[in-house]
């Protein structure tokens, strides 16, 4: 790759977690549209949000407020069912990334089976696109669920980084190699690519290198560091070590 110009890395903040502790007690404190403007604040390129189907976190009231005051694009992640679907279409936010849910889940712990939920993804996928709503799959970095993406229509993919951030060792080096290669089939296949799921400061950077990756989505970390060192600058040093990620890929 010497030589190879990569583009700059976006960076989008999932802001899930503020309305967890906010809902741990109730009321409206810490409100997670002000945690949105601070982070647009600090060089975020978008905000993330996730409406599960149990209001875990983020409220509907959430979303309204997002779409009036935030300037940058609004990445709603959701489920593939009707009730999200009509949310989605009410409010047009940028983009929706659908996600697989499951009620008793702490957190989402797999990537959606693409390939084998084409008939019920498939319309949901469609009136999305038709009323110009960005449609990505979170889908774990595999061949199957890339082509299942491509076959669907969804112009992007999020790779599941899940499994990589886990690991440890020969595992650790296995998952980034399979990230690695689904990073360049899903490019070779005109997706694309995003990542995301459990980064870190200490594990961002070999993602961030990926040159095909356009965006990567990170939230509980941010928001968990932020507790110690303030999200302003907790941000923006996640924003230097992807810089310095992409910039050594440049070179390498």
């Amino acid at each position: 790759m010497s030589g190879t110009k990569t583009a700059r890395l976006r960076l989008g903040v999932n802001i899930d977690h503020v309305a967890t502790i906010r809902n741990a007690r109730g009321g409206d404190h810490p409100d997670p549209v002000r945690a949105a403007h601070a982070a647009a604040a600090a060089g975020a390129d978008g905000i993330t949000a996730h409406l599960r189907e149990d209001r875990r976190h983020i409220r509907d009231e959430d979303i309204d407020k997002l779409m009036k005051e935030i300037g940058l694009p609004l990445n709603l992640e959701m489920a593939a069912t009707e009730e999200m679907l009509e949310i989605a279409l009410r409010h047009r936010p940028h983009a929706c990334c659908i996600v697989p849910e499951r009620r008793e889940e702490v957190t989402t712990e797999g990537g959606l089976d693409a390939a084998g939920q084409r008939q019920n993804l498939a319309p949901i996928i469609r009136r999305l696109g038709d009323a110009g709503i960005r449609v990505s799959l979170f889908i774990n970095p595999d061949s199957r669920q890339l082509e299942a993406a491509r076959a669907l229509g969804a112009p992007v993919v999020e790779l599941h980084t899940g499994a990589y951030c886990d690991t440890t060792g020969t595992a650790h080096a296995e998952e980034l190699a399979r990230l690695t290669r689904a990073a360049r089939e899903g490019a070779e296949l005109d997706l694309e690519i995003h990542a995301g799921h459990g980064l870190t400061f200490g594990n961002v950077k070999p993602v961030a290198a990926l040159p095909q990756v356009a965006e990567l989505n990170i939230g509980h970390f941010l928001i968990g560091e932020a507790i110690f060192g303030g999200l302003d600058s907790t941000i923006k040093h996640m924003r230097e070590l992807m810089d310095q990620a992409r910039a050594g890929a440049q070179v390498a």
